[in-house]
């Protein structure tokens, strides 16, 4: 194994990713095919070898399976003409994330070539959802197998369709024939219903966009007296071009909207219903002149499309409602929608803003699942790998990908950007890990008090302190913590040395690493066992037993490198 560390430096992606060997060249891709699993569904990979110079020197592959730190089962196949299969039942236990290490021999037992992936079991897909984007429905839309392959290297098991509509007003066209959508862009039915098809063979649900007051200017010229207009009777729009009508429950509109929902989920196969909002107006006043304030008809009009989505879905069925900057999530986090979505803007500028509003949504939301949209372009690939490390770390997960190579860049999202492809395999990896780890970064998991993260102390390999407490971001080694039942997770994330602490202005220089960092914590319990995890590099995904010593209810160890984002479990005896 030294010998091979020495051989192989790996960039892990799955499906379709490759794992590079310096010197021979040769590459493995796996490839699961479910971006989640069942209870009781089988699990399988297939295994392609590249033509790299030696690749046909490879004879068979081996992979080993992880659920923390614990070796699940090992599996074994051979090659034939570099490819191979592998299948395995997990356990029915939901929720479970699982790790896969593999590695390919020759003959001989060297090893040709090395990679990791992950794969989970759960109930449903909203447990731990790893949201996406699609944006192109144009008919002459190709590239399935791109699609699917981009989608399953990073788990996507839920996808926002935008845009998606014939008109807000009117959601389903007449027929699938081309046409185009509000904005004049060309869209087709036929291949949203296809894309669906496409997605659901990999266990990722389909999420149609909708907005909640948004109608065709035409509309509103025809319904009038359905308008949310201000004080001064003037209508409220969205740029000129969107009409905001009342959604209030009872009006013309409501009962309008929540009819074309029902349209939707009867006439096709969407597994439930997206709402957005556009942040303004707040309040307004109906054509009776009569107030309202949109932080009390959110949720309603929410109760309301949740018990369609329920009738028409069932259990499966999924509701999400856009708290756009994070207004109004006092009403509507509690309310019956299935995970807490927060788009993100000014004034929560800094990295350390997104943890702080992760942790006030899931303390709203009862503990539900909270997805963040904060939009990065992607050529500021130091800003959102830390943006991503923030919002893994806190116990959510983040809209980004969906279509193949891409990242969203701003609110509207057609206007994506496309990814350097150096940047893909870093991207993949915090995918992976947090699939991997998300029994202890989010399933079963809260915020830590504050008083846990405040234990924490660092110590430079030279002796000097690390900055760890304030409020932002910038030159600190900030722990996040997120506690379980049995143990604790110390996510140390790596701001030291950037030249910016806010997410959404260009941080063009990166953390400066650490090496040997001596981390002291106070706990209170008997320690059972220390480890740590990276997405940073292919080395340190598995998971690396610490060792550590308690004094005075003093836990202390070494970590060997922080780069970016370093994972501390800490488990405590039962």
């Amino acid at each position: 194994m030294k010998r091979a560390l020495l051989l192989l430096v790996t960039i892990v992606l799955l499906k379709g990713a490759f794992v590079y060997a310096v010197q021979t060249k040769t590459t493995v891709a796996v490839i699961p095919d479910k971006s989640f699993y069942h209870p009781g569904e089988a699990v399988t990979l297939s295994v392609q070898m590249s033509t790299g110079e030696d690749a046909s020197a490879a004879t068979r592959v081996e992979a080993r399976i992880t659920c923390l730190t614990t070796t699940i089962t090992t599996l074994t196949a051979p090659l034939t003409d570099g490819q191979a299969e592998l299948m395995w039942q997990p356990p029915i236990s939901a929720p479970r994330g699982y790790g896969l290490d593999l590695t390919a021999y020759d003959a001989n037992d060297a090893v040709v070539a090395s990679g990791s992936t992950a794969f989970d079991v759960l109930d449903r897909w909203i447990q731990a959802p790893r949201y996406g984007f699609f944006s192109d429905f144009t008919p002459a839309r190709a590239g399935d197998a791109e699609t699917l392959n981009w989608l399953l290297r990073h788990h996507i098991n839920g996808l926002q369709f935008y845009d998606w509509q014939y008109r807000w007003e009117d959601l389903l066209p007449d027929d699938d024939e081309a046409t185009a959508d509000g904005m004049g862009r060309p869209i087709s039915m036929a291949t949203t219903t296809h894309l669906i098809d496409l997605i659901h063979s990999g266990n990722i649900a389909a999420m149609p966009y909708t907005a909640i007051y948004g109608a065709s200017m035409p509309f509103y010229e025809q319904h009038k007296d359905w308008a949310l207009v201000g004080a001064d009777g003037v209508l409220f729009t969205l740029g000129g071009f969107i009409a905001i009508l009342d959604p209030s429950p009872g009006s013309a509109w409501n009962q309008h909207l929540l009819a074309e929902f029902a349209d939707v989920l009867d006439h096709s196969n969407f597994d439930g219903i997206h709402i957005d909002q556009y942040g303004s107006p707040k309040r307004g006043f109906d054509q009776a002149g009569d107030p309202v304030d949109l932080a009390e008809v959110f949720p309603q009009f929410i109760d309301q499309s949740a018990a369609i989505v329920q009738d028409k879905r069932g259990d499966d069925g999924v509701t999400i409602f856009n708290l756009v900057g994070n207004w109004p999530v006092e009403t509507v986090a509690p309310s019956d929608e299935d995970a807490v979505y927060l788009e993100v803007w000014p004034p929560y500028n800094d990295y350390l803003d997104l943890n702080r509003i992760i942790v006030n949504a899931e303390h709203w939301g009862g503990g539900k699942p909270v997805i963040i949209a904060a939009y990065i372009p992607p050529a500021q690939a130091i800003n959102w790998r830390l943006a991503n490390a923030v919002v893994f770390a806190s116990g959510a997960t983040y809209i980004e990908t969906g279509e193949p190579h891409k990242l969203l860049a701003e609110a509207y999202f057609p206007n994506y950007g496309t990814l350097n492809p150096a940047d893909e395999p870093l991207l993949e990896r915090y995918y992976d890990f947090i699939v991997r780890y998300e029994n202890v970064l989010s399933l079963d998991t809260t915020a830590a008090a504050n008083d846990r993260v405040r234990t924490v102390g660092i110590v430079a390999n030279d002796g000097s302190d690390v900055r760890t407490n304030g409020i932002r971001s910038n030159d600190r080694v900030v722990p996040i913590v997120r506690a379980g039942a049995t143990f604790e997770t110390y996510s140390l994330l790596n701001f030291v040395g950037i030249d910016a602490s806010e997410w959404n202005a260009p941080t063009t220089v990166p953390p400066s690493p650490f090496d040997n960092l001596a981390v002291s914590i106070s706990v209170s319990r008997p320690v059972r066992q220390v480890w740590t995890a990276s997405p940073d590099a292919n080395a340190t995904m598995p998971a690396q037993s610490l060792p550590f010593t308690v004094t005075d209810g003093v836990l202390s160890l070494t970590l060997p490198h922080l780069d970016t984002w370093s994972m501390i479990v800490v488990e405590y005896v039962e």
